[in-house]
């Protein structure tokens, strides 16, 4: 491990003599170069950057008449250059680095300002394997880390906000500071970090690795909040590259800003109702505590969101409402009839956002689209010392799927109601039961120690909001693992069951739905959610 030398401490003003830049997105470059040559700031570049300063009427020197070498190997060799490093690595202040920049004419390099090939762009947008690795960016993350490491001297710039904070500190101060300099470095690192966890989860891809050796998740601040899960505790919200339709793709057209329980809730609501194709018609999803208190189907939204709301009308009140669908003025009328926190759709009509613009605090999202309940992907979750990752459940049954294991068939309307109850079961946290008739839930029993209360829990809820049982599907998420799970669902009024099966008293379980007349279907899939 190297010692730390004794260095002479950093100035905390660095007036800039010389700034390197070399970006691929060249938004705003050339008022920046002006800014800077106007400030008396040499300007080097490479490439098509140097050509544009160039283009404007700016001096600018090429990185090869520093080096003494020219671009070479399309380009992938220019900067990775004793002089160019020395520029940003030497600590002007130490007399042997003083003296080996004299003695080799390497000159500081004051500001670095570089934004890297778009590799995540290019893999977003499906480049092919050779496109993805020609902009896997070399030169441009060793120049970054050189000037973050000398930040005591070189002000950092990997985007344009962070090349305004310098600009906008030459303005005022004439230099920059050794705070700002921290700063960018911070930042500058952050960024090489996401860029390298972005290459090497492309690469394990590539390779078929679900879960290579070392996995990094890298994310951007999106939000930071007065408070997380309990008002003691900090929290933000970080969104990935190329984020997941919903939450984080979501444009806030009204309300105060979104808690950490709000995005949380929302994200769990708008999961849940992408289940349902709107081709097929509305549906409308009410969550509280990431939890379903009602999911309905309708001829029209309005009608979805009531036949939802009936559900659990006491719950509801304070919670999250998510449609399939573009969200229509009769539908958002009939849902400021209660207090809701979050509405998100994934479009709105004008006069449906002129209803809400009387509630203030109602936030309203939309998405531009629905998540593919079907696609791949990863979910985490944090433990003490690590993070848990797995795929995201995208397990959808089908009529095709079912296993009647029972005597009893079930009637066309019964494989409806149950595929229905199992759809919104796999969004409910275990042990959950959930009864449900016609595309409408009627209980929803949520997050209980054994199934058997589950299932009483959904019948007292059905019977607090007179709804009634009889006839009704039963989803239960995982395996009854005893008769009496199935049983209470039957005394509520049940009368077709489906549950994944797999339990060494299947046969038991079995045998209780004959006797007592039900149908019952297995799907082989177990959705616990915990």
């Amino acid at each position: 491990m190297p010692a730390a030398p004794d260095y002479p401490s950093a100035p905390d003003l660095v007036a800039p003599k010389r700034a390197l830049l070399s970006v691929s997105d060249k938004t705003g470059l050339v008022e920046a170069a002006r800014i800077l040559h106007e400030a008396g700031v040499e300007l080097v570049s490479t490439g098509g950057t140097k050509a544009a300063i160039a283009a404007a009427g700016l001096p600018v020197k090429d990185v090869s008449d520093l080096t003494g070498f020219p671009e070479m190997m399309d380009g992938r060799v220019k900067t990775l250059h004793p002089i160019v490093h020395g520029g940003l690595l030497g600590v002007r202040d130490a007399p042997e680095h003083a003296k080996a920049m004299a003695d080799h004419g390497i000159g500081g390099i004051d500001i670095l300002y570089v934004n890297l090939y778009p590799f995540e762009a290019t893999v977003a947008k499906g480049g092919a394997y050779e496109e993805c690795v020609e902009n896997i960016d070399i030169g441009g993350p060793a120049m970054i880390r050189s000037a973050a490491k000398n930040h005591g001297y070189v002000a950092v710039c990997t985007d344009p906000a962070d090349l305004a904070d310098v600009l906008e500190a030459l303005k005022a101060a004439g230099g920059t500071s050794l705070a700002l300099r921290k700063t960018l470095a911070a930042r500058a690192y952050a960024r090489t970090a996401a860029y390298d966890a972005a290459i090497s989860a492309w690469f394990a891809a590539q390779l078929g690795q679900d879960f290579p050796a070392r996995k990094s998740i890298a994310g951007e601040l999106r939000q930071t909040m007065r408070y997380g899960e309990n008002p003691h505790q900090k929290a933000a919200f970080y969104t990935f590259p190329n984020p997941r339709t919903g939450v984080a793709t979501a444009r806030q057209l009204q309300g105060k800003e979104l808690s950490y329980n709000n995005i949380n809730d929302t994200d769990a609501a708008f999961e849940l109702i992408a289940e349902f194709d709107p081709a097929q018609g509305p549906a409308v999803a009410i969550i509280k505590h990431a939890n379903p208190c009602g999911v309905a189907l309708g001829a029209t939204q309005r009608e979805a969101y009531e036949r939802a709301l009936a559900c659990d009308p006491t719950s509801a009140f304070g919670g999250i409402v998510a449609t399939n669908t573009r969200l229509t003025r009769q539908a958002a009328e009939a849902m400021v009839e209660i207090f809701t926190e979050v509405v998100i759709a994934p479009e709105a009509d004008d006069d449906a956002v002129a209803v809400f613009a009387a509630k203030k605090n109602l936030r309203l999202l939309v998405t531009g689209g629905l998540p593919d309940p079907l696609s791949t992907g990863d979910t985490f979750k944090s433990v003490a010392g690590g993070f848990l990752v797995q795929s995201r459940d995208d397990a959808r049954i089908k009529a095709a799927d079912l296993k009647i294991v029972t005597k009893r068939q079930p009637t066309e309307e019964e494989i409806r109601d149950m595929l229905f109850a199992f759809q919104v079961g796999k969004h409910v946290k275990s042990n959950a039961i959930v009864y449900a008739r016609a595309g409408q839930t009627l209980g929803v029993g949520a997050g209980q120690m054994n199934r058997k209360d589950s299932a009483r829990i959904a019948a007292l809820r059905a019977a607090d909001f007179g709804l009634d049982l009889a006839g009704c599907a039963c989803a239960s998420e995982a395996f009854f693992p005893f008769a009496d799970g199935l049983i209470q669902a039957a005394e509520a009024g049940a009368t077709a069951i489906i549950q994944p099966g797999g339990s060494m008293r299947d046969a038991e379980v079995i045998e209780a739905a004959d006797k007592l007349g039900l149908t019952m279907a297995f799907t082989g899939v177990r959705v616990f959610r915990h």
